[in-house]
């Protein structure tokens, strides 16, 4: 039992502390600290942090970033911006008896040609038609799209992340059917 005890402790002690930085769309800002006994491991970890807590804004609890580290360069760990997502309980929380929820999985493509899916949830007033079902998914999907490809990755991350380009799909959708929210519920970069 000694030895063993001997053994954790001595290789606890060649692992050295990382800082784990933000990637530079959200300002390379401290998200937390790892330990590892070789930099080289640390490549490839994912890191999951809310957006409340990055920003000190406690309202913003219910987005969860994602980063994934890709660089090692002293005792910092740089990481990359891979998505976000809505909290289940939030989600669960938009969700009413005899309304509609309409879901759609877009991929588009920035301005500097980076390229993400987008999953954009319009929730209704009141129970949706399939017509009306399938009007609303044709412009959440024109709008995305739109507003992608006249912004650079960054913009449309702030868009997103800010809920701006939520209103947008509000705005537009609103004339076909009553609604009561429109989120972001998920991004994933793919390149």
């Amino acid at each position: 039992m000694a030895k063993g005890v001997g053994k954790r402790g001595s290789s606890w002690s060649s692992k050295k502390w990382y800082q784990i930085m933000t990637s530079p769309e959200f300002g390379q800002k401290l998200i937390g600290e790892t330990c590892a006994d070789d930099s080289s491991k640390l490549v490839g970890r994912t890191i999951e942090v809310s957006f409340g807590e990055l920003e000190g804004d406690f309202t913003n609890q219910n987005i969860k970033l994602m980063f994934k580290v890709n660089e090692v360069s002293g005792e910092n760990a740089y990481t990359q911006f891979m998505g976000y997502t809505l909290t289940k309980e939030y989600l669960r929380s938009l969700i009413k008896r005899k309304a509609t929820k309409v879901d759609v999985n877009i991929k588009a493509t920035t301005r500097d040609g980076r390229v993400l899916r987008v999953k954009p949830s319009c929730f209704t007033v009141k129970r949706a038609r399939s017509s009306h079902i399938k009007a609303i998914r044709e412009v959440m999907e024109g709008v995305v799209k739109k507003r992608a490809g006249e912004l650079s990755f960054q913009n449309l991350i702030e868009e997103m992340v800010s809920g701006k380009l939520a209103y947008q799909i509000y705005k537009e959708v609103k004339h076909i059917y009553p609604l009561r929210k429109v989120e972001i519920r998920k991004s994933q970069i793919l390149d």
